[in-house]
C-alpha cells in the first residue's frame, strides 16, 4: 500500500493519502482546504486516482477539502453519519468499510470529542488514524460539539486500546513534531488515558483544562457541516492565461506543447548558461535569454507585458527561476515541465 502523512502548518493538521499499488486508487484522509493544491499534485506524480475524501470529525481548526476534491477528482465524500453534513455521498457508521482498489478501511465510531467522531483502521490492523479521539500522548478536547469525557474515555480505552499493540497510531494533530505512536505506547503512557488512569481521573482531567476555543471555529464549523462547500458554491480562482498546474513542491508548471501552440501569448526565458547555446539547434527564437546564476541581478530585464514561461534543459534550474520571478511580484509565470527535453520530442 502507498501511503504519505502531510502536513498542514497553520493548523498542525496530519492529511493522509492511502493508495493501492494495484489499482492506484487513493483515499485522502482529513484534507484540508488550502492545501488542495498540494494534495492534487501528490495524485498527479503518483499517477493516482482519488476515490474518496474521507473526514474523522467535523473539524474545528480548519475547513475540509473533501468538496474541492470532489470538484476537482470526482471523488465521493465520506464523514459520520451523525453529523449530518450535506454534500456526503457516504455517511459512515460503526463497522462500515471504504474501499479503495483491493484495499478497504474499516470504521471505528470513536465519539467523545465530538459526536460524530470516527476512526479508520487498515485492513491489517497495522495502522489506524484516530483523528482528535487520540493524541499522541494525549486527546482531543471534551468541551464543545456535543463532545464527553466519559464517552471519549470509554471510546479510547473500549476500542482503539483494544486494537493490536503494534498498530501504528496516527492522528488529526500533533503540536510538536510528533508524528506516530502506537496502541502500546498510548496504552501505556499516554498522559491522560494511558497506564492506570481511571475514568474519574480522565474526567477530573478533562474538566479542568480550560482551554479557549479554537480561533477557527466560527467559521470552520458551519464550513464544515457542509463539507467544505464554500457558501457561494465557487471554486478558488486559478491562472486563466493556461493550463498552468503545481508540483507537489509547489513550483506552477505548464506543459511545453500547450507553449508551442501559444508561442505569441507568452515570453520565453531560458535561464541556461551561454556555453549550452552554441548550437543553432539548442537556440529558442525570440527567447530572452538570462542565465540562471544572473537572474536576481536582471530583473528589471524580464518583461511583464505577457505571462513569462521558463526553461532550461530539464527543468530543474528553471524551477529555481520560477520561485526567484514569484518572490520578485511575477504572478503569471510558469516553468516548462520536462525543458528542452521535453520541447525537442515536440521538434
Amino acid at each position: 500500500m502507498i501511503f504519505r502523512q502531510l502536513f498542514d502548518a497553520t493548523s498542525s493538521t496530519y492529511t493522509y493519502l492511502l493508495a493501492c499499488e494495484q489499482t492506484r486508487s487513493a483515499v485522502f484522509i482529513d484534507p484540508v482546504f488550502e492545501q488542495v493544491q498540494r494534495d492534487l499534485a501528490l495524485l498527479h506524480e503518483l499517477n493516482l486516482t482519488l476515490v474518496v475524501a474521507a473526514d474523522t470529525h467535523c473539524h474545528a481548526d480548519h475547513v475540509t477539502a473533501a468538496w474541492l476534491l470532489k470538484q476537482k477528482t470526482g471523488c465521493k465524500i465520506a464523514s459520520a453519519e451523525a453529523i449530518g453534513a450535506t454534500e456526503v455521498d457516504l455517511p459512515l457508521k460503526d463497522g462500515d468499510t471504504i474501499p479503495f482498489g483491493t484495499d478497504h478501511l474499516t470504521v471505528l465510531s470513536t465519539p467523545g470529542h465530538t459526536d460524530g467522531c470516527l476512526s479508520f483502521v487498515s485492513a491489517d490492523e497495522s495502522m489506524v488514524f484516530t483523528g482528535d479521539a487520540l493524541l499522541i500522548r494525549g486527546c482531543g478536547r471534551c468541551d464543545f460539539q456535543q463532545g464527553n469525557a466519559h464517552t471519549l474515555f470509554h471510546s479510547v480505552t473500549g476500542k482503539l486500546f483494544g486494537l493490536p499493540d503494534h498498530c501504528a497510531v496516527y492522528p488529526a494533530h500533533d503540536y510538536g513534531g510528533r508524528t506516530r505512536s502506537s496502541v502500546l505506547e498510548e496504552r501505556k503512557f499516554n498522559t491522560r488515558l494511558g497506564g492506570e488512569a481511571s475514568e474519574a481521573d480522565f474526567v477530573g482531567y478533562m474538566t479542568n483544562m480550560q482551554l479557549p476555543h479554537p480561533k477557527q471555529i466560527e467559521h470552520a464549523v458551519p464550513a464544515n457541516l457542509n463539507s467544505g462547500r464554500p457558501k457561494d458554491g465557487q471554486l478558488p480562482p486559478e491562472p486563466d492565461w493556461g493550463p498552468v498546474q503545481y508540483s507537489f513542491s509547489g513550483v506552477p508548471e505548464i506543459d511545453a506543447d500547450w507553449v508551442v501552440q501559444h508561442r505569441s501569448e507568452v515570453n520565453l526565458l531560458d535561464v541556461r548558461e551561454t556555453s549550452e547555446l552554441e548550437s543553432p539547434v539548442d537556440r529558442l527564437p525570440a527567447a530572452l535569454t538570462v542565465p540562471l546564476g544572473q537572474l536576481r541581478g536582471s530583473l528589471d530585464k524580464i518583461p511583464k507585458d505577457k505571462p513569462l514561461v521558463c526553461l532550461c534543459r530539464s527543468g530543474r534550474r528553471s524551477a529555481m527561476a520560477v520561485n526567484i520571478l514569484r518572490g520578485a511580484g511575477f504572478d503569471q509565470v510558469a516553468n516548462v515541465a520536462g525543458g528542452m527535453l521535453r520541447w525537442k520530442e515536440l521538434s
